[in-house]
């Protein structure tokens, strides 16, 4: 639950987002922290995390020091606490920021976490650019059969698939084509077939089946 409410600001984007992941609204505070939960809630490896997890004291810090997010993972990796900052806010406020820091250094380490500062290079990423595409297919609902046609197609034939070779497949016109591509970007969003999301999701995109249903 998160320890600080974040007030709406004329100056930053602020709003809620919408997380599958932890199934309610979670807070952000900047465009950076909201692409940032889009990249959690689409992390297999991620659990669950927590926005304004916990207020850190600081002595002559009235309101002491509140990290952006606590990411907890499936595996035995240490919950992360974390601060998203652009580089340039991180150069112009060093000295501000530099014992905030540490306190959370020191906390994270009390408690078995770890403390890292997220920056837009780790975020704006092509995985970034690819999940903001997809995310807008994840709520639609195809019909089962049109999914499983998909999975038919890619294990009946021994070619490298694409959403372009899937399309000449099960396309027959203009309108087929625009039928089916959505059914298609769906598939990939769910994980009904895979593709790698740190490479631009185009028609030439290569996929494959999950290991699961091979």
């Amino acid at each position: 639950m998160a320890v600080r409410k974040i007030p709406k600001n004329h100056l930053v984007v602020t709003g809620s987002f919408a997380s599958r992941k932890n199934g309610q609204m979670d807070q952000f505070e900047s465009l950076l922290e909201k692409e940032y939960l889009l990249l959690l809630d689409f992390d297999d490896s991620v659990e669950r995390y927590e926005t304004q997890p916990v207020t850190i004291p600081i002595p002559g810090m009235r309101n002491g020091y509140t990290p952006d997010v606590l990411v907890f993972y499936l595996s035995d990796r240490k919950p992360q606490l974390t601060e998203i900052k652009h580089t340039d806010d991180l150069r112009r406020n060093a000295e501000k920021y530099a014992p905030k820091f540490t306190a959370a250094e020191q906390y994270a380490l009390e408690r078995n976490w770890e403390f890292r500062v997220v920056t837009q290079i780790d975020i704006r990423t092509p995985r970034l650019s690819n999940l903001k595409f997809l995310r807008e297919y994840r709520n639609i609902e195809p019909a089962a059969q049109d999914c499983a046609e998909i999975v038919r197609l890619m294990k009946k034939a021994d070619e490298i698939f694409s959403p372009k070779t899937l399309l000449d497949q099960l396309a027959t016109s203009d309108d087929d084509r625009l039928y089916w591509l959505p059914v298609i970007w769906h598939s990939i969003v769910t994980q009904k077939i895979t593709a790698d999301l740190d490479r631009p999701i185009d028609n030439n995109a290569v996929l494959h089946l999950p290991q699961s249903i091979l």
